[in-house]
């Protein structure tokens, strides 16, 4: 398990995924605007739904995130779009509802960061998030990440156009953890 202050990140284990399917993607308003596409119903038993492990794509790196103190499920968080040659991925995380407004984003992002520098070898990360993700941007701040351009009116999330930041981190801007 990587370890940061508050959260682990492990192995998404079979008993996480109807979590994770009931809170997060089940919450189409909070899917909508996480996702880059359209939500679309998942039948219970889908293999291949927004939470399964690919184990054979190298580009995925999926985690269920705990609260450390108690062991409890609290979210998931990814490296995707992990490219090998330019040694470069993008960032992401969802919390459950009740997880929200607790440090747990900062601290996901950390050890997230963690793992793709340090563990990786990677030498950027990228977040991409709606302009109005006030937490997820403060989040991403406390860990370094840059604010490095606004694609205007490019998601099209649930009958209006929003803008999307897109934010970096190279590794020699990196912090690293104390």
């Amino acid at each position: 398990m990587l370890t940061g202050d508050k959260v682990g990140l492990r192995a998404r284990h079979d008993e996480d995924i109807p979590v994770l399917r009931e809170e997060l993607y089940g919450d189409v308003t909070v899917t909508s605007r996480a996702e880059g596409r359209a939500w679309l119903p998942v039948p219970p038993n889908a293999e291949d739904g927004p939470f399964s492990v690919r184990d054979k794509d190298p580009a995925y790196a999926l985690f269920s995130s705990v609260d450390l103190a108690s062991g409890e499920l609290i979210g998931t968080a990814a490296l995707w779009g992990i490219d090998t040659h330019n040694r470069s991925a993008h960032l992401g995380l969802g919390l459950l509802p009740s997880a929200r407004g607790k440090g747990y984003g900062t601290d996901v992002i950390a050890v997230l960061c963690h793992y793709g520098f340090v563990v990786h070898g990677l030498q950027r990360l990228q977040m991409e998030t709606l302009a109005d993700n006030t937490a997820l941007l403060r989040a991403a701040d406390r860990n370094g990440f840059v604010r490095e351009g606004v694609l205007r009116s490019s998601a099209w999330v649930l009958g209006e156009f929003l803008d999307q930041v897109i934010l970096g981190l190279l590794v020699r801007d990196y912090r690293g953890r104390a």
